[in-house]
């Protein structure tokens, strides 16, 4: 008798230990439509926004690049977010603007990224996502890293130039997302969507 009143002790307090978790993943049957949609939008988005970048950076040249990255990388979100349904953003531990502070959850995954990055795995695979609950709201969260290239160093890296530094502290007073190397992650799309 208390050795079965000892089991189910501890097998209640297992559980409640187990329920009290955050909800980082769920079954892949439910999540993975959701999974699928997500990864379509990130390709959508960067499809839309990284021709539209190079093509400013070799006709306006770097400085005038972050007036697009600060008009036009939104617009693409925004426009994208109507057609879909989703929030869409881009965050990162070392943001460059207000709407790129990463959420609690974000910087959990940012975190993750750049564990799974010491590890030798390529920021091209990373990417995450899960049915979470935030403020009594279920819903449906999707992220992938964001490498840094050769292109993304002019603005994102150790050695910027005078003219792209003042463009930078025009639009982005509180610029934190530089000092950047090649292929480290600079942050990630993050998609969410309320189920």
């Amino acid at each position: 008798m208390k050795h079965s009143i000892k089991k189910i002790s501890t097998v209640a307090i297992s559980l409640m230990a187990y329920l009290s978790l955050p909800v980082y993943a769920n079954s892949q049957t439910q999540s993975a439509p959701l999974h699928q949609e997500a990864q379509a939008i990130a390709k959508q988005f960067l499809g839309q926004l990284k021709p539209e970048l190079q093509k400013s950076m070799k006709t306006n040249g770097p400085a005038k690049t972050i007036d697009f990255c600060h008009t036009k990388a939104p617009e693409i979100a925004k426009k994208l977010a109507q057609k879909t349904g989703w929030d869409i953003n881009r965050v990162s531990l070392k943001p460059r603007g207000l709407k790129a502070q990463p959420d609690q959850w974000e910087t959990s995954i940012l975190k993750r990224f750049n564990e799974q990055l010491s590890q030798g795995i390529p920021p091209q695979k990373m990417e995450f996502s899960a049915i979470v609950t935030i403020d009594n709201q279920k819903q449906f969260r999707y992220m992938k890293a964001i490498p840094t290239g050769d292109v993304c160093l002019t603005c994102h890296g150790t050695n910027i130039t005078p003219p792209v530094q003042k463009a930078l502290q025009n639009h982005y007073p509180n610029d934190a997302a530089t000092g950047y190397t090649k292929g480290q992650i600079r942050g990630a799309f993050s998609f969410s969507k309320a189920l």
